[in-house]
């Protein structure tokens, strides 16, 4: 087992693990640590614990002390040099007429680096601009191109639940979401209603999508023959979390429907319809959430994986 508190430079944004070694922390203490750049300036997110090893990926880094008067200055100081600087990086775009949104600029604590953080719809050739800011700035210069995820992340904002963006909030890395998802989750395929503030699909249906998926193998396909107490029937619906069927029995010219649990049915012949029957309206809206799932796929390419 191994000591360590969580460590958050920005809010959002990923916590990283260190070694707190003698130092007694709590919660929102400013910390400085030891990175691979350099010192830098954290607050604390997780409380000291105990881990197993197995779960530490990579060499735990100290924590140096808690954050002076001094250290508390010099980080209020580079916040307002990322300002100076985000207008600078701006007008410099101008310049070269560069197809890119600039989003946001981080100093490092020590100086040694400025991230310039940007979004674009395709690869950008910076090579110009990075000129210029290290002939200005003197230090190792960093463009960063991000997601509209990210982009809405570092902006923030409330979703439609009212409660504020999870990725605002708790989540450190996102998932991939897929349109696969909110097929088997039997949610509206209307974009408007599935999808967030950053246009793409919601991160939360990535939240109950294993429930889902463990649930399903055990559940008659829609279309399936299945046997009841009253009789042979045909699965019209599901409801996958209740793990409930609605079964159409017809005789003659008469239709009639009923729910049963699924443990009380039997498949006689299991569907092979992977896809329920859509409406014209309902494919319309399928291929215009296939093309953001294209659209999100092709901005990961651009999308330098790196991270500090």
């Amino acid at each position: 087992m191994k000591t360590i508190v969580g460590v958050r430079f920005r809010k959002p944004g990923k916590v990283y693990f260190f070694d707190p070694g003698y130092i007694k922390l709590k919660i929102k203490d400013k910390v400085v640590v030891e990175t691979s750049m350099g010192e830098d300036v954290g607050e604390v997110a997780i409380a000291r614990r105990e881990m197993p090893e197995e779960k530490i990926t990579t060499p735990l880094k100290k924590v140096i002390r808690l954050a002076n008067k001094k250290d508390l200055k010099k980080l209020e100081d580079n916040k307002e040099k990322e300002k100076k600087a985000f207008n600078t990086c701006k007008e410099k775009i101008k310049k070269h007429n560069l197809d890119m949104n600039l989003i946001d600029v981080e100093y490092k604590f020590d100086n040694s680096k400025i991230i310039f953080y940007f979004t674009a719809d395709g690869r950008i050739d910076f090579r110009e601009l990075v000129k210029d800011l290290a002939a200005i700035y003197k230090t190792r210069i960093e463009l960063r191109q991000i997601g509209v995820r990210d982009e809405v992340k570092k902006i923030g904002g409330n979703g439609v639940c009212g409660r504020e963006l999870c990725c605002c909030t708790f989540l450190n890395n996102f998932d991939i979401v897929s349109i696969k998802m909110a097929k088997e989750q039997c949610t509206s395929l209307n974009p408007s209603k599935i999808s967030g503030n950053c246009g793409r699909l919601m991160c939360c249906l990535k939240y109950e999508q294993e429930v889902y998926e463990e649930k399903l193998k055990r559940l008659p396909k829609v279309g399936s023959l299945v046997k009841t107490p009253d009789g042979e029937g045909t699965v019209s619906g599901v409801e996958v979390l209740k793990e409930a069927l609605k079964v159409q029995f017809k005789n003659e010219d008469i239709t009639t429907y009923k729910n049963y649990k699924a443990s009380d049915v039997k498949v006689i012949k299991s569907s092979n319809n992977t896809e329920n029957t859509l409406d014209s309206e309902e494919l319309e809206n399928l291929k215009e959430l296939e093309a953001l799932e294209k659209l999100e796929k092709e901005e990961l390419k651009n999308i330098d994986s790196d991270e500090d």
